[in-house]
C-alpha cells in the first residue's frame, strides 16, 4: 500500500492536459485557384465557350461544303441576321410570334390550373385529368391544326387553340403530380397552423410542389414554341402579319438561305434567352430561396 501511494504522484505527473483552442485561432488553408480555374467556375462563360466552338464548327463545315444554297456560313448568317435586326423586319416577325405565344401559353396555364384544382379536390377530377392526359398528351399539336382551321379559320384563334393544346396537358400533369407528391407530414403541419383554402395552397402545396410545376412550365414552353413555329411554317399569317415561321418559309421560297438560317438562329436565340434568363431567374428566386436547391 505504501509503495502504491508513493508511486501515485509519478503517475499523475504523466497526465496530459488538453487546452481548448478557439477555431478562430486556426487559419483556413485554401488553395489559390488559377486564372483558368476561376474562369471555369462561371457557368455563363462555360456555355459561351461551347457556343463559340459550335459557331466555329459551323463556319468551317460550311466553308468546306462551299454551297451557300445548301449550308451558308455562320458569318453570312450573322450578316443576314444583323441586316434583319437593323431593318426591323426580323424584330417585327419575332414580336408577332411572341405575342401569339404569350396568349396561348397564358391560356394553357390557366386551364391547367383549373383542371388541377378539380383533380386535387375529388377522385372524379383526378380520374378525369388522368384520362384526358392519357388521351391528348401524346397527340401532336400540329395534328389538330386542320380541325382548328375549320373551326376558327386562318387567324390567331387557330394558333392560340393549337398552343393551348401543347401547353395544357404537360403543365396540368406535372402540377398534379407535384401536388400529390407533397408529404403527409407537411400537409399536417399546414393544417395545424390553421391554413385553409388558397392560403394552404399558396404556402404549403405550391412551394413543396414547385419543382414539378416549374418542370411543367418549361416543358409547356418548349412544346408551345416549337409548335408555333411549325404552325407558322404551314400557314403562318395571322391578321395580315406572319411570325418567324412565316419569315423562314418566305425566304425559303425566295431561295435566300442565309435569311432562312437567320430566322432559325432567331428561334434558337429566343429559346436560349427564355431558358437561361427567365426560367433560371424564377428558379433562383424560388427553389434556391426555399432551400430546395444548393
Amino acid at each position: 500500500m505504501l509503495n502504491a501511494v508513493a508511486r501515485e504522484p509519478a503517475v499523475r505527473s504523466k497526465e496530459v492536459i488538453h487546452e481548448i483552442v478557439s477555431a478562430q485561432e486556426f487559419g483556413v488553408v485554401e488553395k489559390k485557384l488559377s486564372v483558368w480555374e476561376s474562369v471555369y467556375q462561371i457557368g455563363a462563360i462555360r456555355k459561351g465557350l461551347i457556343l463559340i466552338v459550335l459557331a466555329l464548327i459551323w463556319e468551317f463545315y460550311a466553308r468546306s461544303v462551299n454551297n451557300a444554297l445548301m449550308f451558308p456560313t455562320f458569318s453570312s448568317t450573322m450578316e443576314a441576321f444583323g441586316t434583319g435586326i437593323l431593318s426591323g423586319g426580323l424584330i417585327t416577325k419575332a414580336w408577332t410570334s411572341i405575342q401569339v405565344l404569350l396568349i396561348g401559353y397564358a391560356a394553357g396555364i390557366a386551364l391547367a390550373g383549373l383542371f388541377t384544382v378539380i383533380a386535387i379536390n375529388s377522385q372524379i377530377g383526378t380520374d378525369l385529368l388522368e384520362t384526358l392526359t392519357a388521351m391528348f398528351n401524346p397527340l401532336p399539336s400540329i395534328a389538330i391544326l386542320p380541325m382548328a382551321m375549320i373551326w376558327f379559320g386562318l387567324g390567331m384563334q387557330s394558333l392560340v387553340f393549337v398552343l393551348i393544346h401543347s401547353v395544357l396537358w404537360a403543365v396540368a400533369l406535372n402540377t398534379h403530380t407535384g401536388f400529390t407528391s407533397v408529404s403527409t407530414t407537411l400537409r399536417m403541419v399546414g393544417r395545424n397552423y390553421g391554413l385553409r383554402g388558397l392560403r394552404y395552397v399558396g404556402k404549403i402545396l405550391i412551394p413543396a410542389a414547385f419543382p414539378s410545376i416549374l418542370t411543367g412550365l418549361k416543358v409547356g414552353w418548349a412544346f408551345a414554341w416549337r409548335t408555333l413555329i411549325a404552325v407558322e411554317l404551314i400557314f403562318g399569317v395571322s391578321s395580315g402579319q406572319g411570325g418567324l415561321g412565316w419569315f423562314i418559309y418566305e425566304n425559303k421560297n425566295l431561295m435566300d438561305i442565309p435569311n432562312v438560317f437567320a430566322g432559325l438562329f432567331s428561334v434558337i436565340l429566343i429559346g436560349l434567352i427564355v431558358e437561361n434568363l427567365i426560367f433560371r431567374t424564377i428558379e433562383t428566386r424560388t427553389l434556391r430561396k426555399w432551400g430546395m436547391l444548393s
